[in-house]
């Protein structure tokens, strides 16, 4: 007869699944609380899913091994609950035995991993024009953060803010930008890396340029460390590449997805989105780049100075950019014949901390340098007709201009 214990706690989905196995259960009570700490985050236990894609390498992969092919066929659902009405893309947090889960409009609840049960709410209080002025998608939030005993979000009226863990209630909240003046959203919350709230956002083109920022604040307090704006500025490196666009129109360079961390090069990597309007209704300009959208692109963690960036397409669509990344340090050697595009430089099997992934719906994979931004390789992984050429030494891409419009 089965034991109706879960064998695990389910940590991505509110559908939860457990084996019904003769195996004790794996949760602690809220007074274990243990806080959670960087050396966590950096390496977390197997159990956990402490952040976006469970490690700050983006991979996704939890190592628990008690599913396999011999049982998988027990899984059987053990509970359901209800999320609030609206778009939800979300990663629950799990630690402590405790889910942590993002909701549409601002709703976070805790809720125990092994039998559903409720144990706290936050709701936020949205102002009526909220949406109007940010956009709707900003009712949509992907993930969370976790650091020492806080729960951190940035929120849909542009605060980033730190919940009690145990309690659900507000301790820390600081204000970004006023929503009505640079108005953006955001579809993904922060990261921690080295105790700063890492977050973007998607600027809105009513919103200007300032809007168009990524922020790092302490976790601990809630101070603003720094600000990154991704529209160069007059007199900034960059700026020429905007031609006679004025500041204030310069638009919606936004970074919408959650980045990855590298603690030792102590970098942050992301990816921006497109302009809007978009750069071929621009005149002027140094080769029409308008920096840095459609861009890889790593920023100190102390400062938010850039490291560097690679542009991958001057587009005049929106190829969402801003795209899910792995670090990996692994032996570079692609077969020549295998890729379509591969720097001569390259030296067959070195060892190279590396990005790689899709940054964009043309379906190319990209592989860079993590350390200096190098272009490695890249090869299309669906037909697309979009990227006519990548040059090996230097990267620049060169458009297909039968779909490029004049």
């Amino acid at each position: 007869m089965f034991d109706h214990t879960p064998r695990i706690k389910c940590y991505k989905y509110l559908v939860c699944f457990a084996l019904f196995l003769s195996l004790p259960p794996n949760s602690l009570a809220q007074d274990d609380f243990v806080p959670v700490t960087d050396a966590m985050l950096q390496n977390p236990a197997d159990s956990d899913w402490l952040m976006w894609r469970r490690t700050l390498d983006s991979w996704g992969y939890s190592p628990l091994d008690q599913i396999d092919r011999s049982n998988v066929d027990q899984l059987r659902m053990v509970w359901t609950r209800d999320l609030e009405i609206g778009t939800g893309e979300i990663t629950p947090l799990a630690y402590n035995g405790i889910l942590y889960i993002p909701q549409a409009n601002d709703v976070i609840q805790a809720i125990d991993a092994e039998s559903g049960d409720f144990i706290w709410e936050y709701r936020r209080d949205i102002p009526d024009d909220l949406y109007e002025m940010v956009g709707g998608n900003a009712r949509n939030n992907r993930n969370l953060a976790i650091y020492e005993n806080l729960i951190i979000n940035t929120s849909d009226d542009n605060f980033v803010f730190a919940l009690d863990a145990l309690t659900g209630e507000m301790v820390w909240e600081t204000k970004i930008f006023d929503y009505k003046v640079n108005s953006a959203t955001h579809s993904s919350g922060p990261i921690i890396a080295d105790g700063r709230v890492i977050s973007g956002r998607s600027c809105r083109p009513w919103g200007g340029p300032n809007a168009c920022v990524i922020t790092a604040h302490d976790a601990s307090t809630g101070a603003e460390l720094w600000r990154r704006r991704l529209i160069p500025a007059p007199g900034e490196p960059g700026d020429e590449t905007w031609g006679d666009v004025p500041f204030d129109q310069r638009q919606h360079v936004g970074s919408w997805m959650v980045p990855s961390y590298d603690p030792e090069l102590k970098l942050i990597i992301l990816g921006t989105s497109v302009t809007s309007p978009a750069p071929k209704f621009y005149l002027g300009g140094v080769d029409n780049k308008h920096l840095y959208h459609n861009s890889t692109m790593a920023l100190e963690v102390d400062t938010g100075e850039m490291r560097w960036y690679y542009q991958h397409l001057n587009d005049h669509w929106d190829l969402d950019h801003p795209f899910e990344r792995l670090l990996v340090e692994t032996r570079v050697a692609p077969d020549p014949d295998a890729v379509t595009w591969i720097n001569p430089d390259l030296e067959f099997g070195e060892v190279r901390k590396v990005i790689t992934g899709i940054p964009g719906k043309t379906g190319v994979v990209y592989t860079l340098d993590r350390a200096t931004g190098e272009f490695l390789w890249a090869t299309p992984t669906v037909q697309q007709n979009v990227i006519q050429d990548i040059d090996g030494a230097t990267g620049a891409v060169t458009e297909n201009p039968e779909v490029s419009i004049p």
